[in-house]
């Protein structure tokens, strides 16, 4: 039998290379794009795909069949012409399908190829079929057709799946090589497959006369478009590829943004699914958690907490329930988590809605450890005593505050008490403040020994100031009995650098409400308590009464009164003369100062002046005193008085001052006044540093001015130290002198102080001689100065000068 095999049509031939180059390309295009698409499009883009590929390998096909020249008519089925078409189409839908999945390997990428291959075998040899003639085949040549197909589906494969993935630069070149080459490897098949084709000469009509048949003519326009169907899906495809390019990268880039805040955020987040198993979290949530990723994911929540364990109880369940219903839950917790990190953290826990359906939770942690840490830091900071750490001022008022407002509620009384520490300053000065910090650590402790058991609550309100709290105190008995188990623990030795030391406790005590329900009153009545106490000569304790109350108005008053009493004039000096034993004759007088109190008259200056120690004052009195003294002096002299000094009385703070030598030389000179003519009187306590208080008498003693030594006899300084101050004179005081007509011992007393003074060439004067029996002693004791008010009260300026100098003048006393 006499076989042909036909001529070809270069220029279709050049068309269906073109078409398999332009399918090719739009195909690999495609390709990247369809393994980063989401599960819900990506069906969408390989059956997009597989069409223009189809089409693309269709239209080729049937190009390159009317390239071919036979030398009969041929026709065409219709029916095995769409056949062929679908079955190009479904090879490629299911080589791209199963090269699209994740994790495409070696094994997947051959049966891909082996799918696509077989499509384009079967569109191919179909669309043989479809030619109603008498077709024989060389069984060699198809067997190649078919090799060619499957190198060419699976280098189709792996260019658009696995090469362009990898490959970031020259993309678009490397796609067009690919395209050429694989347009070159799928017409290639096809001419192959055609060379396996002869067609006899003696050709007879195959189809009976029945079916729909397609001459060449038609089959040409269909082919065309086929053709343009396929170029313009594969320009649409290019199109969407790009904008579809340009949205994923987009989605891309705004998932690296979210991926990379997600594993860089500090806060914890935990995705939940349905089934509140974990479905995610990032690096910060491991790190709280203390566990990897990779054994949280697919456990349950509630396995999540064993591993965390919270040291706090709390109803998980409940609190899913509330999120899952869309209410954002948030509560703070305590965990130990796998590490044995024991963490504070702040939980937030919300539903995660897709549209209207819940699609899980998510779980958001924020370890607050350190804050917390701040915050207890702050609070200690703001509540407690750094030394001690026992309750602070503030924390124990609130502490006060809240036990009155549950006053009538949940208790019927309650007592608190004041305690100071007597003499601590002197420990603290003596031994420095580390010794002194030490000691009220120790007295802390005693107190909290005293305390132990009695329900009481302990803060230090500052220094060396204690207080109490106790509750439920009704009984002055057991408050009693506590006091002084507290008095009697402080009252043990302190061994301090080497050496035992002791302290007393003064403590006041206010029971609410017999003393006051307010916390601020309460407070102020116990204080009162424990400055009357210490008055009373401290080492006790003391309930508050009413009457301190008064007391403290009434001192109050006269404080704000004595503020204004130098700017109203309302003092004025009083003078008592000095006179000498032996004749009544007056040898100098001693400046008084007196407070007229425009209401309540003449105030002793027993009562204001500690008052003025006390609020810082008696240093503006002495001031005053000294002025008004040494002017008054100068007067009298210039009057035609006795040239006689006048005493002014110095207090410790007038004494210790600066420059005093200048200041005082500088009122000498204010006033006019010889220096020899004042009579500057100290007491003993002064003296007790011996070298400071030399060298202040030194430089007093080099104005001119004279230096007697007041209440001689009462102090506690040395003897012995009399003869290295420049004292002049010695002033015994009064309490030597109103028993001596009936004591033998203050008889002695005065006449060993008489007898001492003369050895040491010394003058001396008695004070407070108010009878001639107390007279007629001193005289035969041979004390030569006096003063008292046998010979005369303090009196005012004007009385002086009517009593004393104007007698003087006239002649009826001498000088």
């Amino acid at each position: 039998m006499t076989h042909t095999h036909g001529t070809y049509d270069l220029s279709l031939v050049l068309l269906s290379y073109i078409i398999a180059v332009l399918a090719s390309y739009t195909t690999l295009d495609l390709a990247a794009r369809i393994s980063r698409a989401s599960s819900g499009n990506r069906a969408l883009w390989i059956g997009f795909s597989a069409a223009i590929m189809g089409m693309g390998i269709w239209s080729m096909h049937f190009v390159g069949m009317l390239a071919l020249r036979l030398p009969m008519a041929v026709k065409y089925d219709n029916v095995l012409v769409i056949i062929s078409a679908v079955a190009a189409i479904a090879g490629c839908f299911a080589g791209l399908y199963l090269a699209a999945k994740p994790g495409l390997g070696y094994r997947r990428l051959l049966l891909a190829g082996v799918c696509l291959a077989t499509g384009i075998c079967a569109m191919h040899y179909i669309g043989m079929d479809a030619m109603k003639m008498e077709i024989n085949y060389s069984p060699f040549v198809v067997t190649l057709s078919v090799v060619i197909a499957l190198v060419a589906s699976v280098a189709a494969l792996w260019l658009g799946f696995v090469y362009h993935r990898q490959q970031k630069r020259f993309a678009i070149r490397k796609k067009v090589a690919s395209g050429l080459i694989m347009g070159a490897a799928v017409a290639g098949m096809h001419y192959t497959g055609m060379q396996a084709a002869a067609f006899p000469m003696h050709h007879m009509d195959m189809h009976g006369g029945t079916g729909m048949f397609t001459n060449q003519r038609l089959l040409a326009y269909g082919v065309v478009v086929g053709t343009l169907l396929t170029l313009g899906l594969s320009l649409a495809g290019i199109v969407i590829a790009k904008r579809f390019a340009a949205k994923q990268l987009r989605i891309e880039e705004s998932q690296n943004w979210y991926k990379a805040i997600y594993d860089s955020i500090t806060d914890g987040i935990i995705t939940l699914g349905l089934d509140r198993r974990i479905t995610g979290l990032n690096p910060s949530a491991e790190r709280i958690v203390g566990a990897h990723q990779s054994a949280l994911i697919g456990m349950p929540l509630e396995e999540l907490l064993r591993v965390a364990r919270s040291e706090r109880t709390m109803d998980l369940d409940h609190i899913l329930s509330l999120a899952e219903q869309g209410k954002h839950q948030q509560y703070e917790t305590v965990v130990v988590n796998a590490k044995d990190e024991r963490l504070n953290l702040w939980v937030s826990i919300a539903s995660v809605s897709s549209g209207q359906d819940s699609v899980g939770m998510y779980m958001k942690l924020r370890d607050i450890t350190e804050e917390k840490s701040k915050e207890e830091h702050i609070r200690k900071m703001a509540y407690e005593d750094d030394l001690t750490g026992l309750p602070n001022r503030r924390m124990w008022q609130e502490r006060l505050t809240s036990a009155a407002s549950e006053l009538g509620k949940h208790r019927n009384c309650f007592a608190i008490m004041v305690l100071d520490i007597d003499r601590f300053k002197l420990i603290n000065d003596s031994l420095g403040h580390q010794y002194g910090d030490q000691f009220l650590k120790d007295v802390s402790e005693r107190i909290a020994q005293a305390l132990e058991g009695s329900g009481a609550e302990l803060a230090r309100l500052g220094g060396d100031e204690f207080a109490i709290l106790v509750m439920d105190a009704c009984s002055r008995e057991d408050l009693s009995a506590l006091a002084e188990d507290i008095v009697h623990q402080i009252q043990r030795p302190y061994p301090l650098h080497h050496q035992d030391y002791y302290v007393t406790a003064s403590i006041g005590i206010a029971v609410c409400p017999e003393h006051g329900q307010q916390p601020d009153q309460l407070l102020r009545h116990a204080d009162l308590a424990m400055y009357e106490i210490k008055k009373q000569g401290k080492n006790g304790y003391r309930f508050y009464q009413p009457e301190l109350n008064d007391r403290l108005e009434e001192r109050l008053e006269l404080e704000r009164d004595f503020r204004q009493a130098l700017p109203r004039n309302e003092l004025e000096l009083y003078y008592q003369p000095q006179v000498r034993s032996s004749d009544g004759v007056m040898i100098g007088v001693e400046a008084l100062v007196r407070w007229n109190h425009p209401r309540k008259g003449m105030i002793s200056p027993g009562v204001f002046i500690p008052l003025a120690e006390e609020i810082a004052l008696v240093g503006a009195l002495g001031d005053w005193v000294l002025r008004q003294a040494c002017r008054q002096m100068r007067e009298w002299h210039q009057a035609g008085g006795p040239l006689v000094p006048i005493s002014v009385n110095l207090s410790s703070q007038q004494f210790y001052q600066s420059n005093l030598d200048e200041h005082i030389a500088g009122i000498l000179t204010e006033c006019g006044l010889a220096p020899q003519y004042l009579d500057l009187e100290i007491t003993e306590s002064m003296m007790m540093d011996v070298d400071v208080s030399t060298q202040i008498l030194n430089r007093l003693s080099a104005l001119g001015v004279r230096i007697s030594l007041d209440d001689f006899g009462t102090g506690y300084s040395s003897l012995s130290y009399l003869k290295h101050f420049p004292i002049h004179k010695l002033k015994i005081d009064r309490s030597f002198i109103q028993d001596i007509t009936e004591s033998e011992s203050d008889r002695a007393i005065v006449a060993t102080i008489i007898s001492m003074a003369e050895h040491l060439k010394l003058d001396i004067i008695a004070e407070g001689i108010e009878t001639k029996e107390q007279l007629d002693i001193l005289r035969a004791q041979s004390c030569r100065e006096i003063q008292g008010y046998y010979f005369s009260k303090p009196l005012p300026a004007e009385e002086i000068e009517r009593s004393f100098f104007e007698p003087l003048r006239e002649g009826k006393i001498r000088a």
